[in-house]
């Protein structure tokens, strides 16, 4: 049956009907917020390229938990910008990193926020690659070594677990990252941990902002090697099957905005919990937008947000989960 008996428009009328058949809802429980701790003292430097975004060092720490736990932020997801790197990354797994000290000061301050660790090299490494680095045997070429790799992401995780992290999210992308950093965590006595994997993560140009954030920029080269070309689908997949195999808890997907057909994919053809990564690049141009007056911050932020939910995200790591806990706040009132 059609028009004139179908009338779609019947279940838009007012706001309370909209309300009772709406699909897909953003809670804040579903948000993840980042993170970025630092060296020193007395900082809380904002981003340039991230407004709102701060570099925190450890004295002042306390009062962005504390916020965020008055706003109803269960998640957060810590980055560490170490003042020292090496060829190896070593700061990464010393247990007196950066990011495990943070790790340890957030869960004096409020045991119950569930701190995940992004478990990775290139923050670490001066030459700002996810892995050890090797010469070609032309002598020439620079290569990512991946096996001898794994070991180092391994000794990263479980010290970012004995430090009191709640989940462990290797970013890496090396072949075998899952199946290495779960044996070694399960070994280390840390196997009630779930691992979030990076299950599909492009080499992508929206990652512009983070990279200056967390000062991880390569060197030289890019990460094309590891990390997917955006043109790809059906590698995404192979992907995401490989880390369910090898004992993911939770499949995620980065970026978020121009990969929403992926994250979409991967709900359809796993059971697993996804997770999407709202990038710093697309809170940037929301930012910057915003500003400008060309556009409506909330609306569409909210819009990207319920995006990804309707697309099958579980979870949204995202820059906006403070404004977005903020706004949905104002919205129940």
């Amino acid at each position: 049956m059609a028009f004139p008996t179908v009338r779609q428009r019947r279940l838009r009328n007012n706001q309370a009907i909209r309300n009772l058949v709406k699909e897909n809802h953003v809670n804040v429980h579903d948000l993840i917020y980042p993170i970025f701790v630092t060296e020193g003292e007395a900082i809380k430097n904002e981003i340039p390229s991230m407004p709102g975004v701060f570099h925190f060092s450890l004295d002042q720490l306390e009062t962005e938990i504390k916020e965020i736990t008055e706003l109803g932020l269960q998640s957060i997801i810590l980055f560490g910008v170490p003042n020292k790197k090496d060829d190896v990354g070593t700061q990464a797994y010393d247990d007196q990193g950066i990011a495990q000290k943070a790790t340890r000061l957030v869960k004096q301050i409020n045991p119950n926020l569930l701190v995940m660790a992004d478990t990775c090299l290139c923050q670490y490494t001066d030459h700002g690659h996810c892995g050890i680095v090797k010469k070609s045997d032309n002598g020439k070429e620079a290569v990512i070594e991946n096996d001898s790799s794994l070991a180092l992401l391994v000794k990263t995780a479980i010290s970012q677990a004995k430090a009191g992290a709640d989940v462990i999210a290797p970013s890496n992308m090396m072949d075998g990252f899952v199946t290495a950093i779960r044996s070694g965590l399960d070994e280390s006595g840390f196997e009630h941990i779930p691992i979030m994997s990076y299950a599909v993560k492009y080499s992508s140009a929206f990652y512009g902002p983070f990279r200056d954030a967390a000062h991880s920029s390569p060197q030289f080269g890019d990460r094309k090697t590891y990390q997917m070309d955006p043109a790809n689908a059906r590698e995404g997949i192979r992907e995401a099957e490989c880390d369910v195999i090898e004992g993911a808890d939770i499949l995620m997907v980065k970026p978020g905005m121009a990969y929403m057909d992926i994250i979409h994919t991967l709900k359809q053809n796993f059971d697993l919990p996804i997770a999407a990564y709202n990038v710093s690049a697309e809170y940037s141009m929301i930012k910057a937008a915003a500003e400008k007056g060309w556009i409506d911050e909330k609306a569409v932020a909210m819009e990207l947000l319920v995006g990804f939910k309707r697309a099958g995200a579980d979870m949204i790591i995202t820059y906006f989960a403070k404004d977005a806990a903020k706004w949905l706040r104002a919205d129940s009132v």
